[in-house]
């Protein structure tokens, strides 16, 4: 028997701007169990941003497109400076399926310089802690992996119930193997279950699957725990916007938003 593997990720090779990583069963998302959860790559995306940085700034804005499914397989991800600056820089990053040749994801972040001489204003409201969240089970019809790879403590709401919810998050495992997870890759693989958090639709009547998403970040996140404060709208057509409130235990930490193609569930799915 194979041992479990402890990361979402096997690093395979790096170079200066570019890493080869093989994906392990903990990355497959909600839909099947062949194709990623958005978090874990959106992660991955931001650790090889990273890699081209010195630490002396932090993302502001991160914006990651999900151009086809991403599979539970081997990628190349590589990132370059798109707009250098001295103040402020502009990263891009491309996910690359190596057994299908093609683009798979890319992402853009905004980095500013890292400080703690900045005003501060008022901050929306904290939820009650993860200490008074409790555990949900998996409704059927939902694929494990990444689910199961996710600590969660729900405060309102839960994966059963379509509407507005808020939940805790804590990673049970790193990106890669031998790395803790940076403040910017907890956050990333996490925000994306906004949509799925906070669902307005029944998972059996409708696909809800999210084409990209955006995170607004005010400040790194601290500690091991994520909430997502999050609502899904829908308007009768094909499009849907999934948004979430981001704290953390210390507070408000940003707000994230996700485009999503709405479709009744006997459709298959996207390419």
């Amino acid at each position: 028997m194979s041992p479990t593997p402890s990361s979402f990720y096997v690093l395979d090779d790096a170079g200066d701007r570019s890493s080869v990583v093989t994906s392990t069963r903990h990355t497959a998302g909600p839909w099947s169990p062949g194709a990623q959860h958005g978090g874990p790559p959106m992660a991955l995306m931001a650790r090889e941003a990273a890699r081209l940085g010195d630490g002396s700034r932090v993302v502001a804005r991160v914006t990651c497109d999900l151009l086809g499914p991403v599979p539970v397989g081997r990628l190349l991800v590589e990132a370059r400076v798109a707009r250098p600056g001295r103040t402020v820089e502009l990263v891009g990053v491309a996910l690359t399926d190596l057994d299908a040749g093609r683009q798979v994801a890319r992402a853009a972040l905004w980095l500013v310089p890292r400080t703690d001489a900045g005003p501060v204003t008022a901050m929306p409201q904290p939820p009650a802690g993860p200490e008074e969240g409790v555990e949900q089970p998996v409704p059927p019809g939902w694929h494990r992996g990444y689910l199961d790879a996710i600590e969660w403590r729900w405060v309102a709401g839960s994966l059963a119930e379509p509407g507005p919810a808020t939940v805790w998050m804590r990673p049970r495992l790193g990106l890669v193997p031998g790395e803790p997870l940076s403040p910017l890759e907890r956050l990333l693989t996490c925000v994306d279950s906004g949509s799925g958090a906070g669902a307005a639709l029944a998972m059996g009547q409708w696909q809800f699957m999210n084409t990209e998403l955006t995170a607004h970040v005010v400040r790194e996140p601290v500690g091991e725990w994520v909430c997502l404060q999050a609502v899904t709208v829908v308007a009768g057509g094909a499009a849907g916007l999934a948004r979430a409130e981001v704290f953390d235990e210390s507070g408000y930490v940003g707000h994230s938003a996700q485009s999503l193609l709405v479709r009744p569930a006997t459709q298959p799915t996207p390419s």
